[in-house]
C-alpha cells in the first residue's frame, strides 16, 4: 500500500496542500482541470520506488487555499508558477523534474521560461501551447470548447454547484468524454472528485483559471501570440491520439516552443493518459527522466 503524506505549505502567501510519496530524485506533478492532486495517484503508485513525488493542489483547487472567494483573473500561469517556485523553496528543493497536464502544462511552460535553472526537465501530457493558435476555434471545435466561455460567467459556479447531482454530471462529463481511450478511467473516483468540487470555493477556484486566461486565449485565436524564444529545458511530450479536445495533429508546431523536444504519440488514450493508461504513462515519465539523467 502506498504511503501518501499530506502537508500544508505556505507558498507565495497561499496555503498549498501537497501530497507526497516515494524516494529518489524529486518530481513535481501538476494537475489540470477538472482535477486535483488525486488525478496522479495511479502514476504515483507506479513511480514511488524511483522518485520523490510531490503533487500539490494548485491555488483555488482541492485542499489548497482559495485566496479569491469570487470570480478573479488573478490565477493565471505566472501566478501558479510563482506559487510552485515558492513551494520548492519551502520544501528545500533546489532542482526538480516537473510533470504537467492541461493547466499544469501551462504552468510548467511558465516555469520553464521563468526559472529554467530550477528544472531538470519538463514532461507534459496533451500540452496546450501557443502554436495551437486559431485552430482552437475552428467550427468543428466549437462544440468542444464551449465550457471555456461558460466558465467566464459570474453564475457558472452557482449553476454547477446547485446540487450534488448537477456537479457530478458536469465534472463527470469531462472526465468521461475527454478520456477517449478509456471512458471509465475516473469511475472509481468520480464521487470523490464530485465531493472535491463541492468544497466551497473549488468550482470558482477552477473557473478563475479561465477568467485569468481569457485575454491570452483571445490573442491565440486571433493569431497574435507574442513571439518568445523557445524554452530550453529538455522537454518530453506524450500526446493522446484519441483526445477530442486537443487533436494529435496540433503537435505540429511544438518545436517552436520547445528547443529540446522529445515528442511521441500516446496510443490508446485521450486527454488523460495518466489515468487512462497509468502503466504506460509511468513508463514514459520514468523513461524520459532516465534518459536526461535525472
Amino acid at each position: 500500500m502506498m504511503d501518501i503524506r499530506h502537508e500544508t505549505v505556505m507558498a507565495n502567501g497561499v496555503r498549498l496542500h501537497v501530497a507526497r510519496t516515494g524516494e529518489g530524485p524529486p518530481l513535481v506533478l501538476l494537475h489540470g482541470w477538472p482535477e486535483f492532486w488525486l488525478t496522479w495517484e495511479p502514476v504515483m503508485a507506479r513511480l514511488a520506488d524511483r522518485f520523490s513525488l510531490i503533487a500539490p493542489d494548485l491555488r483555488g483547487f482541492g485542499a489548497s487555499e482559495k485566496p479569491d472567494p469570487g470570480p478573479s483573473d488573478q490565477a493565471g500561469p505566472e501566478v501558479h508558477a510563482a506559487d510552485i517556485l515558492s513551494l520548492l523553496d519551502g520544501l528545500g528543493i533546489e532542482r526538480t523534474g516537473l510533470v504537467g497536464h492541461d493547466v499544469g502544462a501551462y504552468v510548467g511552460q511558465a516555469l520553464g521560461r521563468r526559472a529554467p535553472e530550477r528544472l531538470t526537465g519538463l514532461f507534459f501530457f496533451d500540452c496546450p501551447y501557443p502554436g495551437i493558435g486559431p485552430r482552437l476555434a475552428q467550427p468543428e471545435m466549437l462544440a468542444e470548447i464551449w465550457y471555456q466561455s461558460f466558465h467566464l460567467q459570474p453564475f457558472a459556479a452557482q449553476v454547477v454547484g446547485a446540487s450534488r447531482e448537477a456537479c457530478r454530471a458536469y465534472i463527470g462529463h469531462f472526465l468521461t468524454h475527454w478520456a477517449g481511450g478509456n471512458p471509465h478511467a475516473f469511475d472509481d473516483v468520480l464521487d470523490t472528485f464530485t465531493d472535491n468540487f463541492l468544497v466551497p470555493g473549488n468550482l470558482q477556484g477552477g473557473f478563475n483559471w479561465y477568467l485569468s486566461q481569457q485575454a491570452g486565449r483571445l490573442a491565440m485565436l486571433k493569431g497574435e501570440v507574442p513571439d518568445t524564444a523557445p524554452i530550453t529545458v529538455p522537454t518530453g511530450i506524450r500526446w493522446g491520439t484519441q483526445d477530442p479536445l486537443f487533436p494529435y495533429a496540433w503537435t505540429d508546431r511544438l518545436g517552436e516552443t520547445f528547443a529540446q523536444l522529445d515528442l511521441a504519440p500516446f496510443e490508446g488514450a485521450g486527454h488523460f493518459p495518466h489515468r487512462e493508461r497509468p502503466d504506460a504513462a509511468a513508463r514514459e515519465i520514468a523513461g524520459f527522466f532516465g534518459r536526461i539523467g535525472t
